[in-house]
């Protein structure tokens, strides 16, 4: 949802991640989508899909109308869903296609997928000038990225697909060194058949710490 502020439009910066329990988001799509770091269970999502989660990533593929992505998803992306245009998932690779890509990257990379466009170095200015242009951005995979959107604080919504699967190894969006994080949950977690829950948060306050039996007398 996006908000009205005078004539201009606030879009929000939505981050859907799957995620395992163990807190790794890299390559659930496939065996070859990214081996980086000698990443052997690339692939790990697809055998735990069912229809309600499903259903939940669906809906939010319709709903958006930008894409902002890494340089390194940006590239699996146009190199696969142009090709699945008119198929099997074509209510995806529609969307998809059709809608703006924005891409983040220190370089200058080629952007071939049709409607692409490069995010320039000043992040927090370009952010702000898609919510301006945009009610419903979304960043896709891209964990190196959105962990810079986290840290950097411009995100509004981290949805969390987390499966029932421990993986050890693998990019995360929380790393071990930090920051600290406060987040706010936006509606209750929904479960799936085959144990995925969809955590949907919102940027919370500073971490905070209290004694445990003081935080139960208060109760």
């Amino acid at each position: 949802m996006s908000a009205i502020k005078g004539d201009a439009m606030t879009g929000q910066i939505i981050i859907d991640l799957f995620t395992t329990l163990d807190g790794v988001q890299q390559a659930p799509g496939g065996p070859e989508e990214d081996p980086e770091g000698g990443f052997r269970f690339g692939g790990w999502q697809a055998p735990l899909i069912d229809e309600v989660d499903g259903e939940q990533v669906n809906a939010g593929i319709q709903s958006m109308d930008a894409l902002l992505l890494g340089r390194k998803t940006y590239e699996i992306f146009a190199a696969y869903w142009p090709r699945y245009a008119d198929g099997p998932s074509d209510s995806i690779a529609s969307v998809f296609n059709g809608i703006p890509k924005y891409v983040a990257s220190r370089g200058n990379p080629e952007l071939p997928w049709a409607t692409s466009h490069l995010v320039g170095p000043d992040l927090a200015t370009d952010v702000a000038a898609l919510r301006e242009r945009h009610s419903s951005i979304h960043v896709v995979g891209s964990v190196d990225f959105a962990r810079t959107l986290v840290r950097e604080g411009l995100f509004d919504v981290l949805n969390l697909w987390v499966y029932p699967v421990v993986l050890g190894a693998g990019k995360r969006l929380f790393p071990g060194d930090g920051p600290p994080l406060g987040l706010t949950l936006l509606e209750p977690p929904v479960a799936s058949p085959k144990g995925t829950v969809l955590l949907r948060y919102g940027p919370g306050g500073p971490v905070e710490t209290a004694d445990m039996d003081e935080a139960l007398r208060e109760r």
